[in-house]
């Protein structure tokens, strides 16, 4: 959504890339991006700096752009009295984490957009989120907030800044974690985190928690792999049950696949409109892993429904993905109000229309289409979605075909060709706004959704997609063996964060598995040095998120909690793991370990803070299973090797391909079994084995399915 654009008024954001910058570009607000200029002017002037952080597709920055930063009255307050700064949060995560996590220490809550008051020397002493542009309900408008400020500032500046020195002090204190001295973790650690998860289970709608209702990907993945391990059935139906209720729900987009943020209610119906790549990529491989355990079409459809999106509307032509698509869009073209979920949300009267007769009985019944709007009461304050209806699946098939006399069949072609109906139409509407920043993180975790959905579907064009994407980033995000945050028309000129490392080497483990390509694997363990050299905290274990020595960046944090993204480190030390068990790197191994016991206090306090580092616990208390493929990896009896190997949830297996050529002739200089491991009487053969034990090597598919469900 583009905030208002006038000739009168450009700042320093118009020569920036990121599209959330640009939105702010012509703001009478004299925005400065984040750098020396900015900081030097406030430094000369003895200003105060406002820190405004947000992003592109963020509902309430486009609320408080439009009411307050596109007001001259209100510009002119922030103009004489501050420094005004604008940060993209997916462009710069390292100044968003420190004063998110300042906000979130003082306030008790965060989110964005996120304001911030910094002295000079970028120290915070006053933050908050979104302000509404006059005082209400007992609290302070904007103006009045930067009046007051001010005002404090002029009179006093000296105390202010030794408050904001002490903040710092109090911050850097707080986010410096060592790890617990003598604290297990243990299977004891994953029993507590199951319990603590089990706790919040919604039993009625799914999920975990009430309103607001995230899906929280890292979540389900731990619940999958303890049920694996342990044999805990609850583990798996609170998954099951989950992913089936998201995906009935409003917050999944049930005309052009993808899912929405969140739900703003407990039934998964009405969400927060906007489409994030990481949400994705990481509820993508949810479904294919509830697809691999229960062999349920249902699953597959989703998955599929998830990745086609992805393809279709969200990927660069040079093979990057997007990250992400607004909430807000105009209402029609050529006028300018706008709303959010315009784009998605149904009129009953437009539907009929649209659909005609039984065909759109059939479907405003299937998807709780009402005259007056299907906004549960409560999800709706603002009134917006008056006469509006969210696509919830309210029937199942054979229950609308009971209803309807006809045959499932039936109701699911006509329900599918009422779909590609109302798609169509509503691909005439102004599409919510695009933003086409490819960031390398998000790109990671992409390319490990589509590598495993060639995997498990067997589908050659997610291969594609996956090698693609990984290409565009080694092409365009790579500087001399070190990655770039986030490309648009040209690379940015901010370095990789530890994020951008975790994930994409994550995305090319995967990759290889998938391919059987040893240019993958090659490339994770020069990416995994570099991760080393550039953010690994060598007296404590795990990775700290930003570079050493960066005088604008305050605090160097250290992630520990996996939310909508995963931590950096809980995925590093898995992906540690794994490349320790490939290449035969016992460093490796060990560094995994101590990026695990760096966070053995979080992990014995709240393990449910960080599900997936839980994962990468189960993988090295589980034993890795090697399966070694000897075999050409393109040729017909390898693949039919790989499909069965992949019908099967097995977490804690790693793939080697023996393909007689340079990858084997690498892998073998640590791996002395590795050297004799050949195809026997010319055919693709397997190789499985645990705890450095092998079973004897198999060339039939169906002896290798018995080998590997007598030792999942």
């Amino acid at each position: 959504m583009n905030t208002k654009s006038s000739p009168e008024f450009t700042n320093r954001l118009a020569n920036e890339k990121s599209p959330y910058l640009l939105q702010h570009a012509h703001n009478p607000v004299d925005w400065y991006p984040w750098g020396e200029e900015a900081f030097a002017k406030a430094r000369k002037e003895n200003k105060p700096v406002f820190l405004s952080i947000g992003y592109s597709t963020c509902h309430w920055c486009h609320v408080m752009a439009h009411e307050s930063f596109e007001n001259p009255e209100t510009a002119k307050i922030m103009n004489a009295n501050y420094v005004c700064i604008k940060v993209d949060r997916e462009e710069r995560p390292d100044v968003d984490k420190v004063y998110m996590t300042f906000v979130q220490a003082t306030t008790g809550g965060g989110g964005w957009p996120m304001s911030v008051w910094l002295t000079p020397d970028l120290k915070p002493f006053v933050g908050g989120t979104y302000f509404p542009p006059a005082d209400r309900y007992g609290r302070p408008g904007f103006p009045t907030a930067l009046t007051r400020i001010a005002e404090a500032w002029k009179s006093n500046h000296t105390k202010v800044e030794a408050q904001g020195a002490q903040m710092v002090e109090a911050l850097q204190e707080y986010t410096t974690a060592t790890p617990g001295d003598g604290v297990a973790i243990d299977v004891k650690t994953l029993r507590a985190g199951y319990d603590q998860i089990a706790r919040n289970y919604d039993e009625e709608y799914g999920g975990f928690n009430s309103a607001p209702k995230f899906p929280r990907p890292v979540t389900l993945n731990f619940l999958l792999r303890f049920h694996a391990m342990a044999g805990d059935r609850h583990a798996l139906d609170m998954s099951l049950f989950t992913l089936r209720k998201m995906a009935e729900g409003g917050m999944h987009d049930h005309l052009g696949g993808g899912f929405h943020r969140y739900s703003v209610d407990k039934y998964w119906h009405i969400p927060h409109f906007e489409k994030m790549l990481y949400d994705q990529a990481q509820l993508a491989s949810a479904y294919l892993d509830a697809f691999q355990l229960t062999r349920d079409p249902f699953y597959e459809t989703v998955a599929r429904d998830i990745l086609d999106y992805v393809r279709r509307d969200m990927t660069d032509p040079q093979g990057g993905f997007y990250s992400a698509e607004d909430a807000d869009s105009l209402f029609e073209h050529g006028k300018p109000e706008h709303g959010e979920g315009a784009f998605y949300v149904w009129p009953k009267a437009e539907i009929e229309a649209a659909l005609g007769g039984e065909a759109a009985k059939i479907f405003d019944s299937f998807y709780g289409v009402e005259k007056d709007g299907n906004a549960p009461e409560g999800s709706d304050p603002q009134g917006e979605f008056a006469g509006k209806n969210t696509l919830i699946q309210r029937m199942s098939l054979a229950d609308a075909a009971k209803y309807f006399k006809k045959s499932e069949a039936d109701i699911a072609a006509t329900l599918e060709s009422s779909r590609k109906t109302l798609l169509a139409i509503r691909n005439k509407r102004p599409r919510p706004h695009l933003d086409d920043k490819i960031i390398t993180a998000w790109n990671g975790l992409m390319i490990s959704a589509f590598a495993r959905a060639y995997e498990i579907l067997d589908d050659p064009v997610y291969l594609d997609a996956a090698q693609h994407a990984a290409t565009f980033v080694q092409s365009h995000l790579m500087h001399e063996g070190a990655l770039i945050r986030s490309y648009r028309q040209s690379a940015s000129d901010v370095a990789g964060f530890a994020d951008d490392y975790a994930f994409f080497i994550q995305g090319l483990l995967d990759l290889y598995e998938a391919s059987g390509n040893y240019k993958w694997l090659e490339s994770t363990a020069a990416l995994q040095r570099k991760q080393d050299e550039f953010f690994a905290d060598r007296s404590h274990g795990g990775y700290f998120s930003t570079m050493e020595k960066n005088p604008h960046i305050l605090i160097r944090m250290k992630e520990d909690y996996d939310g909508a993204e995963p931590s950096p480190n809980s995925v590093s030390a898995l992906n540690l793991l794994r490349l320790a068990q490939m290449i035969g790197d016992d460093a490796m191994h060990a560094s995994a370990r101590k990026a695990i016991a760096a966070f053995s206090t979080q992990l014995q306090r709240m393990p449910v803070a960080m599900p997936q580092m839980l994962v990468a616990l189960i993988f090295d208390l589980a034993h890795a299973k090697q399966i070694v493929i000897a075999g050409k990896p393109d040729a017909t009896d390898t693949r039919a090797l790989l499909r069965e190997v992949h019908s099967h949830f097995i977490p804690n297996k790693i793939i080697l391909f023996a393909d007689g050529a340079d990858g084997q002739k690498s892998l073998s200089a640590k791996n002395e079994f590795l050297k004799t491991v050949q195809p026997i009487d010319g055919k693709a053969t397997a190789f499985v084995c645990e705890n450095f034990t092998c079973q004897l090597p198999v060339t039939d598919v169906a002896v290798l399915r018995k080998l590997l469900i007598g030792k999942k």
